[in-house]
């Protein structure tokens, strides 16, 4: 039986590895996919996700999901976190390795935006010991000036407005 199966209870246990310098055209692919474009835009700063550092999920041979950060003093950022294959473990797989690289550079606090539509984000990161720290209210609309590709309704035809932060303190 699949473990992917209806009904089952185990997750696919993805091989997960850091994100190298010959991924990158992968990882650009792998962004496009997921996000419409090879660039993000959070907090009001443009980042191209497939040149930050990063780890791969993959799972009998193919890319299954990605997460990208950037560190900065004692804080870790989650700028992109991405799976092909929702509840499966994947995400978690890749938080945990994020976290432990946090960790391991001596960092406070691990933390990430996402829209006020995504909902299942908010689930995921509540999950797993993330706070919601702060709406930021209208990032959206201040982003499309950088990004005029990102979609004014967002999931469940939630008009897309905010960005909540949310945040795991390491300590």
């Amino acid at each position: 039986m699949d473990a992917r199966s209806a009904g089952n209870e185990q997750h696919v246990r993805p091989t997960v590895r850091r994100l190298t310098m010959a991924d990158r055209h992968r990882a650009t692919s792998f962004i496009f996919d997921r996000w419409g474009a090879d660039v993000v835009v959070v907090h009001g700063e443009v980042y191209q996700p497939a040149q930050l550092p990063g780890f791969v999920a993959e799972w009998e041979g193919r890319w299954c999901g990605l997460v990208t950060y950037r560190i900065e003093e004692a804080e870790c950022e989650i700028v992109t976190l991405d799976s092909a294959e929702p509840r499966q473990g994947i995400g978690t797989a890749l938080l945990a390795a994020v976290e432990g690289a946090a960790r391991m550079t001596g960092c406070l606090r691990l933390w990430l935006m996402t829209t006020n539509d995504n909902l299942g984000a908010l689930r995921f990161y509540q999950r797993r010991g993330f706070a919601l720290v702060a709406v930021h209210r209208n990032a959206v609309g201040r982003a499309r000036r950088l990004k005029p590709a990102i979609p004014h309704i967002g999931d469940y035809g939630i008009p897309l407005r905010d960005e909540i932060e949310l945040e795991k303190l390491l300590t």
